[in-house]
This record gives structure tokens, C-alpha cells and sequence, in this order.
């Protein structure tokens, strides 16, 4: 059975080509914003909640590359002919770059949470490598039966994957809901709770725009039908990398200042939140220091 809508076969009026890059643009921009914006705060937020950052860096700088891509290839992938715009040979490469993107970025979504979440040791190990594991096999499945089976256009294979997908999904979202309940539990009576929940509510329900779409190519037809699928899934790329990304910051500044004020960890400068003074610079003890020296060299010694 061959009769799946395969998105960069269909040829587009002047309008929806239009709309389709003024998406994929914005949202490169939106991320590459938000790739900056984290790039220059990294300082504001303690070591022990600093690879919840740098996994949102990697997150947007990614998608942010898959992005050029994908405009560079939505340019090239398409011909103007009159009042239309027909695809070419090289219109797969405006869509199936997405896939790259999220094969990298989704298991980083997971790690991001992780990071500023109460989770810790061997436990906080089990459960990212279990999210790892998750997401990196819901997207590739995905691609397996919306790309490369028929070039996307077995609606068989397209609707078998995408049910293998969505287990690996059900999973991803039982592991967010644990780590958001958990987390709420352990940090009762601290804002980061709320933001923390927040988070996961967000990852969840936007993460379900990615379905709706994929099953979009399944039944659906025409340049408009493709139109809403790119616009669609710009918007969602958009909440679930900057969006979640920001709250995922907030959490884990929140958690910093609360950690300084609590007088187990230092910030050399005092740490703000919407230009809300949360804690004071504080410098290590010579003591700290002494004992942060000394494990150190331990480090060095075992190399």
C-alpha cells in the first residue's frame, strides 16, 4: 500500500511556500537567540545544576544548525514554475533533517531535565540512560516508517513504526511524569518545584504535536496539509527547545541560589531572577578551598 502523503512530493502555491520559510526561519533564529541567551548566563547557575544548561546549549545549537539546513534545502528542493513552487530531487532534505535534529536533541531533552531535577548517583545515572535509550529509539523508528521505508509513502510501515515509536514515547513520558512528581515532592514549599512541574507539563504537551503531524502523513494531501506540518512543527520546536529550555534555567537558578543561601555551595556574584535578588555573592572558605585543592590533586594523581 502506497498512498501516504510523502511532505516533499507535494508542489506548493506562492502563499504556503511563503509561510513554510518565514517558519523554518523564525524558529532558527528563535533558537539560535536562545543558544546566545544561555551561552552568556552559564555563570549564573551553580556547577552542581550546570549540565542542565550545557545540554540546553547543545539542544539549540543543533537545532538551530538543523534549521539552516533546512532552509538552505527547502530553497534548493523546489522550483518555481508560474504560481507554484515544484519539488525537485532535493526537496527530502527540506523535511527529513528534522529527524537528525531530534535524534540528537530529544535524548538531550531528557538529560536537560535530569540535571536540575532531585535525582542523583546511581539513581539519576538508570534513569538518563533509560530516557537516553528511549528517545534515541522513538525518533529512529520514526524515521525508519516516515522516511526510509518507500521514501514515507507505505502508509503500512508508516502506521507499524509510528506504533513502535509511540511505545518508546509512553515511556519517555512515564520517566518525565516520575521525575516531575518526585521532584515536586522533594522540593515542597521551593519555587523550584512549581517551575520544575511546569517543565514537564510543557515537554509533555508539546511533544504531542510530533504524532499529530507524523500522523498527518498518513491521510492527509495537498501543499496546505504540509504547510500546517512545517508551521506546526517550527511552533513546537520553538516551546519544546526554548520554551523548556528557559523554565529548565529558571529551575536550575532558583535551585542555585537556594544552595548559596543554604551555605552549601558558592557564587562568587549575587544571583537575580527578573531582577530579584535571590542570594549574595559568596567567595569558598579557605577551608573550601583547601579541601576542593586536595581533591584536585587526588584527580590529577589518577590520571
Amino acid at each position: 500500500m502506497s498512498d501516504a502523503l510523502a511532505p516533499w512530493n507535494v508542489s506548493l502555491t506562492l502563499a504556503e511556500h511563503t509561510l513554510i520559510v518565514y517558519a523554518l526561519s523564525v524558529a532558527g533564529l528563535a533558537l539560535f537567540a536562545f543558544f546566545v541567551k544561555s551561552w552568556v548566563s552559564v555563570n549564573e547557575v551553580s556547577g552542581r545544576y550546570r549540565t542542565g544548561v550545557y545540554a540546553g546549549m547543545c539542544i539549540t545549537g543543533v537545532a538551530f544548525l538543523s534549521y539552516v539546513l533546512l532552509v538552505l534545502e527547502f530553497a534548493l528542493g523546489y522550483d518555481r514554475r508560474g504560481d507554484s513552487w515544484v519539488p525537485n530531487a532535493n526537496a527530502i532534505l527540506s523535511w527529513a533533517p528534522r529527524y537528525f535534529d531530534w535524534t540528537v536533541t530529544v535524548p538531550l531533552l531528557v538529560i536537560e531535565l535530569i540535571a536540575v531535577a532531585t535525582l542523583a548517583g546511581a539513581a539519576a545515572r538508570r534513569l538518563r540512560a533509560v530516557g537516553i535509550a528511549a528517545a534515541f529509539l522513538m525518533i529512529s523508528t520514526g524515521f525508519v516508517g516516515g522516511v526510509v521505508i518507500d521514501s514515507g509513502t507505505d502508509t503500512g510501515a508508516l502506521w507499524t513504526w509510528g506504533v513502535i515509536s509511540g511505545v518508546f514515547m509512553v515511556v519517555l513520558y512515564f520517566l518525565v511524569i516520575y521525575v516531575v512528581v518526585k521532584g515536586g515532592r522533594d522540593l515542597r514549599g521551593s519555587e523550584a518545584a512549581g517551575t520544575l512541574r511546569n517543565a514537564g507539563i510543557l515537554l509533555i504537551v508539546t511533544w504531542m504535536a510530533y504524532p499529530i503531524v507524523f500522523g498527518l502523513q498518513g491521510w492527509g494531501h495537498g501543499g496546505a496539509v504540509l504547510t500546517w506540518m512545517q508551521v506546526v512543527l517550527s511552533v513546537a520546536d520553538i516551546v519544546a527547545k526554548v520554551g523548556y529550555g528557559a523554565l529548565v534555567h529558571k529551575v536550575a537558578k532558583i535551585r542555585s541560589a537556594e544552595d548559596v543561601r543554604a551555605g552549601v555551595d558558592t557564587m562568587p556574584e549575587a544571583l537575580w531572577i527578573s531582577s530579584e535578588k535571590r542570594s549574595d555573592g559568596v567567595l569558598p572558605s579557605p577551608a573550601h578551598v583547601a579541601v576542593t585543592g586536595g581533591r584536585d590533586d587526588l584527580r590529577r594523581a589518577d590520571r
